[in-house]
């Protein structure tokens, strides 16, 4: 008898499954599990979709500060998603409180550290180069190794000033000495320019903000890809899509997908304030925006699953695999119609509709559909 067992389940190709869990792993998985029982019994009657549990590897959620806080489960299980991800939020001063108050939270919660010492304190909070000290940040990492899955760098004028890249450089030089770390990078208004930061950047390095419609983006004012965007994609670099308040672009979106730049993972930027009145609102909406633009449902699932966990090397998540953590995400799939609408206010109307309804997190259940009574 498993504790869990998930019963009439269907794959995002639409294949049956069916996924026993013991404790906080997956114990089994098949089709069918004949003669199995659960002490814990969710039949879905061959109608709900069953995935390994969304990753957001992208949110703000340290809610200690003043300009992009939340509360991780807000952002986390009550949306089907079981791990988030925050990207830079806190840096070597304070990443260790984080880290303290994210252990009473329901969801899984993990950390890039901001190559700048105080995290997001400011909007500029690498304006002062001397924010980025190489003791710090390897003490910070060295204390929380199962913590931090990465370094984040914001990389645009409001953030950076006139340092330009020297805060990526830094950043890249610190994770090849810790081990080749993921290293993050934000992009937004210019200067720096969009071709410095990417030509510094390599393989394994995520590009968050990729699909943004800015002019410092990768779509040039006649509609055509700029050519060192190419390049970056061609050595490697991971193009992450952090929609973001400012940082999603329906035009950019299907441009880019046109011409074979398809994004490995799908992330939400998502903070209190983007969540509350959007355009983000949770995960589940942007992954609609990616069904609207082109994406099938397992290319999107994927985004949100095994690409994120690749990414930072999340080995025991993304994957329905006996052993694998028992985190998993239930959801249903209708037709029906909803407006969507990207960073830049162009508003489209999607026609379906992705609901989640249960998030099962270290092999414990979570009701969505009970939480909205």
């Amino acid at each position: 008898m498993f504790d869990v067992l998930i019963k009439n389940g269907k794959t995002e190709r639409e294949q049956p499954i069916e996924i026993g869990i013991n404790g906080s792993q997956i114990a089994a998985l098949a089709p069918k599990l004949e003669g199995a029982s659960g002490k814990q019994e969710i039949d879905l009657h061959h109608e709900a979709y069953v995935s390994a549990g969304w990753i957001d590897d992208h949110a703000h959620c340290y809610e200690k500060l003043t300009l992009y806080y939340d509360d991780p489960d807000e952002d986390g299980y009550k949306t089907g998603v079981t791990t988030v991800i925050d990207a830079g939020s806190t840096g070597a001063d304070n990443i260790r409180d984080f880290y303290n108050i994210t252990r009473d939270k329901k969801t899984n919660v993990y950390a890039l550290i901001n190559i700048g010492r105080t995290g997001i304190l400011a909007q500029d909070e690498l304006g002062d180069i001397s924010k980025v000290n190489k003791e710090a940040l390897f003490d910070a990492v060295h204390d929380l190794p199962d913590f931090i899955v990465g370094i984040k760098a914001r990389e645009s004028h409001s953030v950076v000033i006139d340092n330009g890249i020297k805060p990526l450089l830094a950043a890249k030089s610190y994770a090849a000495l810790l081990g080749n770390l993921p290293v993050m990078v934000h992009v937004g208004a210019n200067p720096p320019e969009l071709k410095d930061i990417m030509q510094a950047m390599g393989k394994g390095d995520v590009l968050t903000h990729a699909y943004n419609g800015k002019p410092n983006g990768m779509v040039d004012e006649n509609g055509e890809i700029k050519e060192f965007v190419y390049d970056a994609y061609d050595r490697s670099v991971i193009f992450d899509v952090g929609h973001g308040t400012d940082s999603f672009n329906f035009r950019t979106m299907r441009i880019a997908r046109d011409h074979g730049l398809d994004p490995k993972s799908l992330s939400t930027d998502i903070y209190h304030r983007n969540r509350e009145n959007g355009p983000v609102y949770d995960m589940a909406t942007t992954m609609e925006k990616m069904l609207q633009v082109g994406y099938t449902l397992p290319e999107v699932i994927r985004m949100v699953t095994f690409a994120p966990a690749d990414n930072f090397h999340l080995l025991n998540k993304g994957r329905l695999r006996p052993g694998k953590d028992a985190d998993i995400t239930i959801y249903n799939v209708t037709n029906g119609d909803k407006t969507l609408t990207d960073s830049n206010g162009n508003t489209e109307t999607g026609h379906q509709l992705i609901t989640p309804i249960r998030t099962i997190v270290g092999g414990t259940v979570y009701d969505l559909e009970e939480q909205h009574v």
